[in-house]
């Protein structure tokens, strides 16, 4: 099944080359949940800070049960600082 997976500001350098942005469609099996795709793309627990499913915020501790389902749109953001 294919689901669409952004990477935002710092994080976009950890999708893979294929990439068009900071967005690449992938392929995954049913059963993949939303911390298997932060482990399998390296990306650093600590800077998944804004995680989001179709819009929805997904709390950390549901990362690794929530599974993903077809034509999901998977965002995540890093801390951001400002002033």
């Amino acid at each position: 099944m294919q689901i669409t997976f952004k990477l935002f500001a710092s994080l976009t350098d950890y999708l893979p080359p294929e990439r068009k942005g900071n967005v690449v469609v992938l392929e995954i099996t049913p059963e993949t949940t939303v911390a298997d795709l932060i482990q399998r793309y390296n990306v650093p627990e600590r800077s998944a800070h804004l995680v989001l499913i179709n819009g929805l915020f997904v709390p950390p501790g549901e990362r690794a049960s929530r599974v993903l389902a077809e034509g999901d749109e998977l965002a995540i953001w890093p801390p951001i600082a400002g002033g």
